[in-house]
């Protein structure tokens, strides 16, 4: 399984499912990254941390430990 922190600077991926526990989780779904939607990745930084997504039409920027809970497809 992949996962949002190995997915590339210009590729589109669609969430597959979301791992972690209680309140991680629920941020990371309140941020708007659900089951299904669609994520651009814009930017990596050098050291992959953070990483920039375009999500439900607006930026957003991720922790290597918030991205790697992200399974993608």
């Amino acid at each position: 399984m992949r996962t949002l922190r190995e997915v590339g600077c210009g590729e589109t991926v669609t969430v597959k499912r979301l791992t972690g526990d209680g309140p991680v989780k629920r941020r990371i779904m309140d941020m708007g990254i659900t089951k299904g939607v669609s994520l651009y990745v814009r930017k990596v930084a050098p050291l992959g941390d953070p990483v920039e997504v375009t999500v439900r039409g607006y930026e957003l920027s991720l922790r290597k430990g918030d991205a790697e809970m992200v399974e993608v497809e």
